[in-house]
């Protein structure tokens, strides 16, 4: 163990994080073997424990199994656990527990939290550890305050509902997909209520940890200078033209298919909420096997698009996909710059945007022809949505993911993985160590398009 720790102090940052996300999922699954974590009765494989510690590590919620018929209460709290882990961040619980005994936080640990929250420099990263644990703990816990006292009206116990919210508001919060209803929040179709506090829980888990600290410190107005940071300007105005255009494009393609005999209201929550959800909550209010392959093919290029960078989801990221957009807008009107917020962005940013939607594509095209391979008895349409739900870490499913082969569970475990620690840092950790560049040769025009 010592060599092992040993080897991962001395790889890069990107490389660490990949493996220390690799202990926390072996962690999880040794937990998830644990004596009494079942129900009486119920055996759960190999494969399929590693399948639901990977899942509920990337915060993703695909299962394999049933939760609520599959664990017992203990297995919910450990589920909760894990859930904790993979949304807060490796490095986030690590460094909570170093402040906590009074360890110093040196230089390597602050390099390991920059990349593991998709950082640009060391300056302020153990102040913002500090403000994303007491911030997402402080939303867990108005949410399950909130859904336990509604809940009470749908359980016969009080502890009842009182796993019920601290699970869902976790869940929510976390974007990690998983329920304990057995039925995701297909209960609460007519419950407005209950699905406006879960979109609101999902919003705030998804929007990333740098905006909801800027509006922190905004409405502590304790800094009269303060200016909100281009990345929270991009993220949020993104962010909110994904739900809106998602919210339209759902309503659009299902007003005659699924929703018709609906009343306005119900199809208004069904794609307000399912926009929501395909950011990286991965819950959803109705079963979604019964959307239309357009639908499903809409919502897969939602959640390949996924959250915010250095929040609890995945995909390529909201920024990842803005820049991209704002590139071509740009390039199309002849410029060669992207200004955008009275700001203009780095070149770099626009090489690291690329490179990461060239690598999600290449990803999701080899894992479909994959499965495509290894499960010849579903539909293109049900394996990019299972795929485009793994790599963004959201969970949601039209019913393929438990009839997976092994080889298939495996890909799909790769790609939430992946989706976790994030494609930048896969992408460095392939690289290994960076090799700057000490000379130039001539530059030389090439012929494109």
């Amino acid at each position: 163990m010592n060599k092992t720790f040993q080897k991962i102090r001395s790889a890069t940052p990107a490389q660490a994080i990949v493996a220390y996300y690799f202990i926390a999922t072996a962690i999880s699954f040794l937990l998830l073997r644990l004596p009494n974590v079942h129900r009486p009765g119920v055996e759960v494989s190999f494969i399929d424990t590693l399948f639901t510690a990977v899942s509920a590590v990337s915060v993703t919620g695909l299962t394999v199994v049933n939760t609520a018929e599959t664990y017992s209460v203990y297995g919910i709290i450990v589920i909760i656990f894990i859930l904790q882990l993979g949304g807060i961040g490796i490095m986030s619980i690590g460094t909570f527990f170093w402040l906590l005994i009074g360890k110093r936080i040196g230089l390597r640990e602050r390099q390991l939290i920059m990349v593991d929250h998709n950082q640009l420099n060391l300056s302020g990263v153990v102040s913002m550890i500090r403000n994303i644990i007491s911030i997402l703990l402080v939303i867990e816990a108005i949410g399950a305050i909130i859904l336990t006292l509604y809940f009470t009206q749908y359980y016969d116990s009080f502890g009842e509902a009182l796993l019920q919210g601290i699970f869902t508001s976790v869940s929510a919060t976390t974007n990690g997909g998983f329920d304990i209803t057995g039925e995701s929040l297909v209960p609460y179709f007519n419950d407005y209520f209950v699905q406006i506090v879960t979109m609101i829980l999902i919003i705030l888990g998804a929007i990333g940890f740098p905006v909801l600290i800027e509006a922190k410190e905004f409405l502590s107005n304790k800094n009269k200078n303060f200016r909100f940071s281009l990345f929270t300007k991009i993220t949020t105005s993104t962010f909110g033209i994904l739900l809106v255009i998602g919210s339209l494009g759902i309503w659009a393609l299902e007003a005659t298919k699924t929703f018709k005999g609906m009343n306005w209201h119900e199809m208004l929550f069904a794609s307000m909420f399912h926009s929501v959800s395909a950011r990286s909550g991965g819950m959803v209010t109705l079963d979604v096997t019964q959307f239309s392959d357009a639908t499903s093919t809409f919502l897969s290029a939602m959640m390949f698009i996924g959250a915010s960078p250095s929040s609890v989801g995945g995909g390529i990221r909201t920024t990842t996909f803005a820049i991209a957009i704002l590139f071509l807008i740009n390039f199309a009107r002849g410029k060669n710059t992207i200004q955008i917020f009275k700001r203009e962005i780095q070149l770099i940013d626009v090489f690291r945007a690329f490179a990461v939607i060239i690598l999600a594509i290449f990803m999701v095209l080899v894992a479909t022809m994959a499965l495509l391979i290894t499960e010849p008895q579903a539909s293109l349409v049900k394996i990019l949505f299972e795929i485009t739900s793994a790599f963004g870490t959201c969970g949601m499913s039209l019913g393929l993911t438990g009839d997976l082969s092994v080889t298939g569970k495996l890909i799909i475990m790769v790609l939430m993985f992946i989706g976790r620690v994030g494609l930048i840092s896969f992408l460095f950790t392939i690289g290994g160590k960076t090799d700057p560049t000490n000379f130039h040769y001539p530059k030389e025009r090439v012929i494109i398009g």
